[in-house]
């Protein structure tokens, strides 16, 4: 068990272990206890009712946050010809094809998300062992291998998350920064829990949403009450 130091000691003890507080009550609750001298972002960890191990109750998808991240993301599009273009207008950071792929099994990683045209998909699958384990590769069924690159690129600007159950049943995401507020902070956190309630897989019996705890980077765990949802119905 790490040795936890005196400020992170000092706010678990305010924070009630045994009580399930509503979302406004928690994200309070954060805010009070943040003590790190940058911008801490907030994260949330819900715990769903399902078995990831059957395909049938796996839940993944993703969601355009209205408040977006507070983060500047870098995005690469793997794309030809005029594509290129186009996603270096729509924000794209890096835009390119096969030369882009070399740069990557040189070494270089210097983005947080990827986008692909189809036709660039075979290039792409030979660095899939590098983009892969790291998150990096593209999905068609996240929607980030388009010929719509322009929507794509604005969208991960904007804010989109992807999220994918653990084999633990839980769904971890970043919904912003502290300093955004309650109130973008709780809309960012309606738009998210409206998605996951959404994608509730047929298969799934019982309850679904089991229980839902939000932390900041530095900061104790909250339980919040998962009732809590409802208010966001």
């Amino acid at each position: 068990m790490p040795k936890r130091g005196k400020k992170y000691r000092v706010n678990r003890e305010k924070i009630d272990p045994s009580k399930r507080y509503t979302f406004q009550e928690a994200l309070q609750l954060a805010a009070d206890c943040v003590y790190a001298r940058f911008d801490e972002s907030l994260d949330i960890a819900v715990r769903l009712g399902v078995d990831p191990r059957h395909a049938d109750q796996m839940v993944r998808g993703t969601v355009v946050l209205p408040n977006g991240l507070g983060k500047p993301v870098r995005v690469l599009v793997f794309a030809k010809g005029e594509k290129v273009k186009e996603a270096l207008d729509a924000g794209a950071d890096h835009a390119g094809g096969d030369e882009m792929v070399e740069q990557i099994r040189a070494g270089w990683l210097e983005f947080d998300k990827t986008v692909a045209t189809p036709d660039m998909m075979g290039g792409v699958g030979k660095i899939g062992k590098v983009l892969g384990p790291r998150g990096l590769m593209p999905n068609a069924k996240l929607g980030t291998v388009t010929f719509d690159v322009a929507k794509v690129v604005k969208e991960i600007k904007a804010g989109k998350v992807d999220f994918r159950v653990e084999k633990t049943g839980i769904v971890h995401a970043s919904m912003g920064k502290i300093s955004f507020g309650q109130e973008k902070l709780l809309e960012n956190i309606g738009a998210f829990m409206e998605t996951l309630v959404r994608l509730k897989p047929t298969a799934a019996k019982g309850t679904y949403v089991k229980g839902i705890a939000i932390s900041t980077t530095m900061g104790v765990g909250i339980q919040v009450d998962p009732l809590a949802v409802k208010s966001f119905a």
